[in-house]
């Protein structure tokens, strides 16, 4: 983790809640198959400090399939096939922006360039969608989305699907920009995700905010 996230989240992380949530990580690493690998729990926290977010993707949980989740919402590792909703993403952004189809489903080039990756839940059991959801991590990671909402710089947070839409009262919508559509999920894209246009809509909202806007094609 960053060491402004570190600090930033220190009077967190020794809270009850967060002290019960990490026993019970740390039991479910050693008695269960826990994704994604423990160093990667707080990737999106590594990539870039709360000063230089510029946009936040807001995920749920998780991948829960073998050697797919890397600590980044929506990404999977190098090689890995494409998970069917970031397929619908990269759809959106030939469309939205002309890039090239991409070939990985790794975003760490977009968390490089201040893309916070956010999942609401950061760990899961393997095969068991949601299975850490409601032990505290909704606690913690609430925690974050306030401190980037309330922070100075102008950032973009895009919330897909209603779970994610949820989070919308703990950000102040007057100095940042919230944009909403349906999950791209197989299940929904069609009915809003597609032709919503997020990438071009971030950039530009960024270059009218003065702060630089994201290479989304440079995956």
């Amino acid at each position: 983790m960053h060491s402004a996230w570190q600090e930033i989240l220190k009077e967190e992380k020794e809270k009850e809640y967060f002290i019960r949530l990490w026993d019970f990580v740390k039991t479910a690493y050693r008695e269960t198959t826990v994704y994604p690998p423990k160093n990667q729990i707080f990737h999106a926290f590594d990539a870039v400090a709360p000063a230089d977010v510029r946009c936040v993707i807001l995920g749920q949980d998780p991948y829960h399939g073998p050697n797919q989740a890397n600590g980044l919402s929506f990404s999977v590792n190098d090689g890995v096939a494409i998970p069917p909703s970031l397929r619908n993403m990269y759809k959106e952004l030939v469309t939205d922006l002309g890039c090239p189809v991409p070939t990985t489903g790794n975003l760490e080039a977009w968390s490089k360039q201040g893309v916070f990756l956010l999942n609401t839940s950061l760990t899961v059991e393997a095969g068991k969608a949601g299975s850490h959801a409601k032990k505290g991590w909704e606690s913690f990671t609430d925690r974050v989305i306030e401190v980037l909402g309330q922070q100075e710089q102008p950032i973009v947070f895009i919330l897909w699907g209603n779970h994610a839409k949820s989070k919308k009262s703990l950000i102040d919508t007057s100095r940042h920009l919230v944009l909403e559509s349906v999950h791209p999920s197989p299940l929904s894209a069609s009915r809003g995700f597609f032709g919503s246009r997020p990438y071009s809509q971030t950039n530009d909202w960024l270059t009218q905010q003065n702060r630089t806007p994201i290479n989304w094609c440079m995956l």
